[in-house]
């Protein structure tokens, strides 16, 4: 172990003892993770890189009580949940979720759970992951997509190119399912390069995590934003998630996270009870805070370590036990 790396490691013993003065009784913290990557992305600032995600998982370890999300649920229905619970919880189903994470999980003896999104399963690409991988590639120092009703964007630095790709994300967001797939494929178009194959898992990869005592659940087919898609289809996204899952992993699908997440925006009531219907156990949302025993099963809100520090993260996960979760589509009972 080098000098800094012994440093690093005395930081995280005391800063994991002092936590362990603060109790969080009663309450949980789920943590959402979408990627963990090899190295620093400057087109993905906030995605942690494997060292990052190495000592997050080590504090996590020395300092709270790490349970798998099913676990954790029952528990606290029956008031047994221990002091300054923590799951970790990763959305979409990244191939590094797989390559990256779970050895750092498994290392740190830690079960997290893994939303997936069935329809990029085996070589498929997210909308948005298409739009970044695109602005990647792209030669040349502006980017004119005025034929796609936007305008032209500056990409000569890394700076320029992450906000041509947030201004392009934010304005395609909420179209329409097809209307946004339209674009995504025009905008490919323009660029000319070809784009990765590989940036979700395998279904053997998901059923693998599953074997090691990786939590699965289920993040709907497509990653539709609910609230913009019909009933009837909205419906089935979340019942064939589930079946389809449990056909990879040959075991019950019981928790589920609502595409994007956020309460009467992402998502309504009505999803809520398709979710009840389709028999999960549990659900998460993006609304930000801690579960307390009062919360709706169905609707934990979760916070999302985007810290660089040990400092920062710890303050954070303190901070998060006191802080009032935010909103419910409903407030309903915990058991409802």
């Amino acid at each position: 172990m080098s000098q800094v790396e012994a440093l690093q490691d005395a930081f995280l013993r005391t800063l994991s003892w002092l936590m362990t003065r603060a109790d969080g009784g009663g309450k949980l913290i789920l943590l959402m993770y979408h990627r963990v990557l090899s190295a620093k992305d400057p087109l993905l600032p906030s995605v942690p890189d494997a060292a990052q995600f190495d000592w997050q998982m080590a504090l996590l370890h020395r300092a709270f009580r790490v349970l798998p999300l099913t676990e954790a649920v029952r528990l606290m229905r029956t008031d047994g949940l221990p002091s300054r619970a923590v799951c970790v919880t990763f959305d979409d189903g990244y191939a590094d979720n797989y390559q990256i994470a779970f050895p750092i999980l498994k290392r740190w003896g830690i079960s997290a759970t893994f939303f997936v999104a069935t329809g990029f399963l085996d070589g498929g690409r997210m909308w948005n992951d298409s739009v970044i991988e695109t602005v990647r590639r792209w030669q040349g120092g502006m980017m004119d997509l005025t034929d796609l009703g936007l305008t032209s964007y500056p990409v000569a630095t890394p700076a320029e190119r992450r906000a041509t790709v947030e201004a392009i994300l934010s304005q395609w967001k909420y179209l329409s399912f097809g209307d946004r797939d339209d674009q995504v494929m025009r905008l490919a178009e323009l660029c000319g390069a070809e784009l990765p194959r590989d940036l979700m898992m395998t279904s053997a990869q998901v059923a693998e995590l599953h074997r090691e005592g990786m939590e699965i659940g289920a993040h709907t087919i497509t990653h539709p934003i609910l609230t913009r898609i019909d009933d009837g289809r909205a419906a089935r996204e979340i019942v064939q998630s589930k079946t389809d899952l449990e056909a990879v992993v040959g075991a019950p699908v019981r928790t589920f996270a609502y595409p994007n997440g956020n309460p009467r925006k992402d998502y309504e009531r009505c999803h809520v009870d398709m979710v009840r219907d389709a028999g999960f156990e549990a659900a998460v949302s993006t609304a930000w805070g801690c579960a307390k025993p009062d919360r709706d099963r169905l609707q934990l809100p979760r916070i999302w370590p985007w810290d660089r520090t040990p400092f920062r993260y710890g303050l954070r996960m303190l901070s998060s036990y006191r802080a009032p979760a935010a909103g419910a589509v409903v407030a309903t009972p915990f058991d409802g």
